[in-house]
């Protein structure tokens, strides 16, 4: 099949999916206090910044006034995410005010110039690659399908950061020689899924056709993933989940149920979700390992992606919406910001989950 025309069959991805049925306006405010809590809250902060020189020895308020806040730039990133998918989602929330209040205050032209001379700064060329440049597509492309003044507003102001991270992209992957098999941010399965929605959002044709052809030569000769050694310890996402989650959207159903055959044998035609144990964290306390939660909720959002990309007749899809159902009542449960190690993010993982960001379009 020729790329334009895989292209083409392949560009079924809908961002704005209705929220589930049990997802209200009053989940969506827990959520929302969650990001509103820690958009602007500069401390503690873990910074992941190159020092040239003592002149870069600052406070993150002003290394990067758009977003200094929840412990760490790639966090606050996907919580300004959240508060624009929920007053998206729930114009007349009781939160949607101040959520909209949040945004305006990160998202000025002063604090975008800012970023981006940051990201452009020396010794930077791998800052946030490529999880938090795809998270920031991620609230680019939010921004962009917001049929609202102030959301175009501030698409516009994002732009230049946008333009920047995606070139940041564009730079990166033809000189990657292998993916990036990982659980945690450095995973490029997850990262490109994320930005294939923005580029089709985007109408970016090029990006999508050149992270097309590498996740083709990166993953699509990949068989009989090792499930069985998921999860690390500090695992947010999985590898294999996420690359049959990255694959959905690159192939047509037919040939992406024949590929899943063979890259997940063992998943079952017979309902059971035991094939995919939940995680369990043990110390919601620790950052890293609280990580673990989360891994439950980009299970969840991933299973039933996956199930939904499948053809309605294949006999695997129970046994995914099962452990995509046992995952997100697990990670659900997680979500309670009695803990700012999960709290400063889980809530936009949360919001993915429920809000049923990404999943693909039936034709």
């Amino acid at each position: 099949m020729n790329l334009p025309l895989l292209l083409g069959l392949t560009a079924m991805i809908t961002s704005s999916a209705p929220p589930s049925s049990d997802f209200s306006a009053e989940a969506a405010a827990r959520f929302a206090e969650l990001a509103l809590a820690c958009v602007h809250k500069e401390y503690p902060n873990k910074i992941a910044h190159v020092l040239s020189g003592d002149a870069d020895v600052r406070p993150p308020r002003e290394l990067t006034p758009a977003f200094f806040g929840c412990y760490d730039w790639h966090s606050c990133v996907h919580g300004h995410w959240l508060l624009a998918r929920l007053a998206r989602t729930f114009p007349e929330a009781a939160c949607t005010p101040r959520a909209r209040a949040a945004l305006a205050r990160s998202l000025t032209p002063a604090h975008i110039t800012a970023e981006v001379a940051y990201l452009n700064g020396p010794g930077r060329v791998s800052f946030q690659r490529p999880y938090g440049l795809a998270w920031l597509l991620q609230l680019s492309a939010e921004l962009r399908e917001w049929d609202d003044p102030q959301g175009r507003e501030w698409a516009a102001t994002l732009k230049p950061l946008e333009e920047a991270s995606a070139q940041r992209i564009r730079d990166w992957v033809p000189k990657l020689t292998r993916p990036i098999r990982v659980g945690e941010h450095d995973q490029t399965a997850f990262a490109f899924g994320l930005i294939l929605d923005w580029a089709r959002k985007a109408e970016d044709r090029a990006m999508e056709q050149l992270l097309t052809e590498r996740v083709q030569a990166f993953y699509g000769k990949d068989r009989r993933c090792p499930l069985a050694y998921e999860p690390s310890g500090h695992d947010f996402l999985s590898p294999c989940i996420a690359e049959a989650d990255l694959m959905r959207r690159v192939l047509p159903p037919a040939r992406f149920a024949t590929w899943l055959r063979d890259f997940l044998p063992e998943l079952p035609s017979n309902g059971s979700a035991s094939w995919l144990e939940v995680a369990v964290v043990s110390d919601p306390g620790d950052p890293k390992l609280a990580h673990l939660d989360g891994l439950n909720l980009s299970r969840a959002w991933m299973l039933e992606g996956i199930a939904a990309a499948l053809p309605s007749t294949d006999k695997r899809v129970s046994a995914l919406r099962a452990a995509a159902q046992g995952h997100r009542e697990a990670g659900l449960r997680s979500v309670t910001g009695a803990h700012y190690e999960g709290g400063h993010w889980l809530g936009s993982f949360a919001v993915y989950l429920t809000t049923g960001r990404g999943l693909p379009r039936k034709p």
